[in-house]
């Protein structure tokens, strides 16, 4: 469970809504039907047109990663690295096809297996780094979901303003409908600003950065099964993937 996101959340809400209580206002006044749906809904309209089915899918699936990212694995995965290349040193290469079986993580378990069948080490490097480019980039279009949503909410609640004083300009004649138009000018304007800077900008950049450490982690795998292809002692393994640890 990430603990700053948690803190982050709940200091912005407080943030906002102890403002307004403070400058005497109170809660209800933010909250309006219409602009919400004109924020909300447009936003999510303008993101379903420029996003296709499967990268809206990936990012649906990765938002649990704002709360609850994956580990850190860099130092279990380096010892797990030490452990194959002494196995490969004692049994050959074909000692790892038992571990490539078992293996949860889909990309270690194409690289050992690819060690097993005696891949030469640049056909290794190439398959492995298509492979991690692949995954990479298909989930940093997913993170920008939410920073393209982050870039409409804004406008979209100026929309909702404009819509609002239209309301207000037509119905001047009648002072009752002035309150209604009026709320829902400012409120969208606000909706719109928070949705963005509170929630989906922060969001994306925070889904970069996890997606970003994921290929660090794989980067580390590639070095790591390339030393063991080529030979090289457990020992100078881990002092050379060491260097990827923060």
């Amino acid at each position: 469970m990430d603990i700053l996101s948690i803190i982050g959340v709940i200091l912005a809400f407080v943030a906002i809504l102890g403002g307004n209580y403070l400058e005497g206002g109170h809660v209800g006044a933010l909250l309006n039907g219409p602009a919400a749906l004109i924020v909300f809904g447009g936003t999510l309209g303008a993101a379903f047109i420029q996003t296709p089915l499967k990268v809206f899918k990936r990012a649906l699936v990765i938002s649990r990663w704002i709360f609850v990212p994956p580990g850190n694995r860099l130092q279990e995965g380096i010892n797990q690295v030490i452990e194959w290349s002494t196995i490969a040193r004692k049994e050959g290469l074909l000692g790892l096809e038992q571990i490539a079986e078992i293996e949860r993580d889909v990309f270690a378990r194409k690289g050992l297996q690819l060690l097993v069948d005696g891949s030469e080490p640049e056909a290794l490097r190439s398959i492995l780094e298509v492979d991690l480019l692949t995954r990479e980039n298909h989930d940093l279009m997913a993170a920008k979901v939410y920073e393209s949503m982050g870039g409409y909410s804004p406008t979209i609640g100026i929309i909702g303003a404009v819509m609002g004083l239209i309301h207000v300009m037509g119905n001047l004649a009648d002072p009752s409908m002035l309150g209604t138009g009026i709320a829902v000018a400012f409120v969208a304007t606000i909706y719109g600003v928070a949705l963005a800077n509170l929630f989906l900008l922060p969001v994306a950049n925070k889904l970069k950065s996890v997606v970003l450490q994921q290929s660090r982690y794989r980067e580390m795998l590639v070095e790591g099964l390339l030393s063991i292809a080529e030979g090289e002692n457990p020992r100078s393994i881990g002092m050379k993937l060491e260097g990827f640890l923060d």
